[in-house]
């Protein structure tokens, strides 16, 4: 049952063993030439998303006339659109970070008065706005307040989606708690078992995930060759620097491929 969380409570650190970039850019990618860029999210109301982000640690930066808010590993990119439904029900049940400190995070965005679940000791769900799932997950080993560390997919086949990522994007398959993973530079993908398709993410308010990639016209064909069917050819993004294209795994979840997607120094 969804409650209110009560932010005086005592949180308990839950530690990882697994090393995530702190750096403000993204993460350097692995030998498929792929690394975490960007979660892409539609909604309504695009000022207030915005706030709900950066109250949480995010900061708003530029390329070219592309917006978007940055935390360590990842950039989060919001449209205007009218979602038909929240995350929650999706392949992208919700994305998740690791903050520091629980109780200080949970606290900027106290004002917000957004819904607060629990989720075991030292980490709770946020119901950000327009039913975006935000996973906080306390480690406070990392070096800064607040950094990139899951997108959960909810699917059928854990092991399948595991090994597709695994052959098309260079993903390590391993294991984190119950579920299976792929880890990609920047990001695990967790897996979790579910016994009834969720629908496709396209639409949706978490629309789609992106990755970075050193070359997308070679990414792309790599992909092609084997037996991907791109949804958007290689085009450059209204910046007109920025390369992009658009896939949908098998399973229902829109992917965009990013080049030059971190704003020039």
């Amino acid at each position: 049952m969804k409650t209110r969380f009560i932010f005086t409570f005592a949180v308990l650190a839950l530690a990882s063993s697994t090393v995530f970039p702190v750096w403000a850019e993204l993460a350097a990618p692995n030998a498929a030439g792929v690394s975490m860029g960007h979660v892409h999210l539609a909604v309504r109301d695009v000022e207030a998303e915005k706030k709900f982000f950066v109250m949480l640690g995010g900061t708003p930066v530029s390329n070219g006339t592309l917006q978007m808010i940055q935390f360590p590993g990842v950039f989060i990119n919001i449209r205007q659109d009218m979602p038909s439904a929240g995350s929650a029900g999706s392949n992208v049940n919700h994305f998740g970070f690791h903050v520091k400190s629980l109780t200080d995070a949970l606290a900027k965005i106290q004002p917000l008065n957004l819904p607060v679940e629990p989720n075991g000791p030292g980490r709770v769900f946020v119901m950000a706005p327009e039913g975006v799932r935000v996973e906080l997950v306390e480690d406070q080993t990392i070096s800064s307040p607040i950094e990139m560390h899951h997108v959960h997919l909810w699917v059928t086949a854990p092991l399948e989606v595991q090994a597709w990522y695994v052959k098309m994007f260079g993903a390590v398959a391993g294991k984190r708690g119950n579920f299976d993973s792929a880890s990609i530079p920047g990001v695990e993908i967790l897996l979790a078992k579910q016994d009834t398709a969720q629908a496709p993410t396209k639409g949706r308010s978490i629309d789609h995930i992106g990755f970075e990639v050193k070359s997308l016209d070679g990414t792309v064909k790599r992909l092609e060759a084997a037996g991907i069917k791109m949804d958007r050819a290689p085009q450059l993004a209204g910046n007109g620097t920025t390369k992009i294209a658009f896939l949908t795994d098998p399973w229902g979840t829109y992917i965009e491929l990013t080049e030059g997607l971190t704003p020039a120094k």
